[in-house]
C-alpha cells in the first residue's frame, strides 16, 4: 500500500544516466577553462607566440576527448534496466577521460 508521503526507490541506473550528462555538460566549459589557465602562464603564452610547447601528442588530447564524449554518449543512451555494470565502466571511463583531458590541456602552461 502506498501513501501520499512513501517514495519509490529510484529506477536503477538513475544515478548514472545523472553523471554522464552532468559530464557530457561539463566537458567543453572545463576543457575551456584548463585552455584558459594554460595559456595564461608565461610557459602558455610562449607556446602560443614562439611555439615553443611541452611535448604532449596531440594523438593522446583528442583520444581521451573522443573517449570522454563516447563514454558519455553510450552511459548516456544505455537502457537503464540493462547491463548496469557496463553502464558504470562507462561513466568511470568518461571521467578518467576527461580528468585526462584537463590535466593535459593544463601540462601546456605548467
Amino acid at each position: 500500500m502506498t501513501t501520499a508521503h512513501s517514495t519509490r526507490p529510484p529506477a536503477p541506473g538513475r544515478a548514472l544516466t545523472r553523471w554522464s550528462a552532468w559530464g557530457l555538460a561539463l566537458l567543453i566549459p572545463s576543457v575551456l577553462l584548463a585552455a584558459i589557465a594554460a595559456l595564461s602562464t608565461e610557459r602558455g603564452s610562449r607556446c602560443v607566440a614562439y611555439d615553443e610547447c611541452p611535448q604532449v601528442p596531440g594523438a593522446l588530447v583528442y583520444g581521451s576527448l573522443a573517449a570522454a564524449v563516447v563514454a558519455g554518449l553510450a552511459a548516456l543512451l544505455w537502457p537503464r534496466r540493462g547491463w548496469t555494470d557496463g553502464r558504470t565502466w562507462a561513466v568511470a571511463l568518461q571521467w578518467a577521460a576527461q580528468v585526462l583531458v584537463v590535466l593535459l590541456i593544463l601540462s601546456y602552461g605548467g
